[in-house]
């Protein structure tokens, strides 16, 4: 049975005045931390067979991509649909601030994009359409090979959606943390996850 290995990294730690802040569409750069992260997971990976590489425009993605496509001898593709949600009103406000403002956690910020409720944001199915075309294409170009996608926590959450067939707001039970490596099994029949939220920068002294 013919499968594709995908491996789906978050970026890293972003700049302290978008820590805890819906930064969505906002172009932001990595904390000293992130990149300390981006090199961890870059190591962590030295000497996976990877066939290709794919990328978020946005300059986080970008600069933790940095140290990986260093270590091989292509190069990473960018792809624009893969920025991160556009959080419409919330963007830029912190997640108490949400609270406050619209009395609303900002924990359910799936299940109001599933209930396209997230105040003049993108909603899930708009969402999925730009995100599912280009993991279609992907997945179709590179059967029976590994590649990995850096990209966002909520583009991530997508992905995991549609190759599970599950509701995006089920995935706000998922952690996808910063510099966090997701992997999965990808076939015609199914697709399976072999590791979830793993972070390798976690075990540095």
């Amino acid at each position: 049975m013919v499968s594709t290995k995908l491996f789906l990294l978050r970026h890293g730690e972003v700049e302290s005045r978008y820590q805890r802040v819906f930064g969505g569409t906002i172009d932001m750069d990595l904390s000293p931390q992130g990149h300390v992260q981006a090199v961890a997971l870059a190591n962590y990976l030295k000497g996976t067979p990877l066939n290709s590489i794919y990328c978020s425009p946005m300059k986080r993605a970008q600069q933790t991509l940095a140290p990986l496509i260093s270590q091989y001898s292509f190069p990473a593709k960018t792809v624009d649909d893969f920025h991160e949600v556009h959080f419409g009103d919330w963007t830029g406000l912190g997640w108490q601030e949400v609270f406050e403002k619209y009395q609303i956690s900002a924990f359910q910020w799936l299940d109001l994009m599933d209930k396209a409720e997230l105040p003049n944001g993108e909603c899930s199915q708009k969402f999925r359409q730009r995100i599912e075309p280009e993991l279609r294409k992907i997945i179709a170009q590179h059967s029976g090979e590994s590649v990995a996608i850096v990209c966002h926590g909520g583009v991530i959450r997508m992905i995991l959606s549609i190759l599970l067939n599950l509701p995006l707001a089920k995935f706000a039970h998922f952690e996808i943390d910063y510099a966090s490596l997701t992997q999965l099994r990808h076939t015609p029949e199914k697709s399976e996850v072999q590791l979830l939220n793993f972070t390798p920068w976690r075990d540095l002294a």
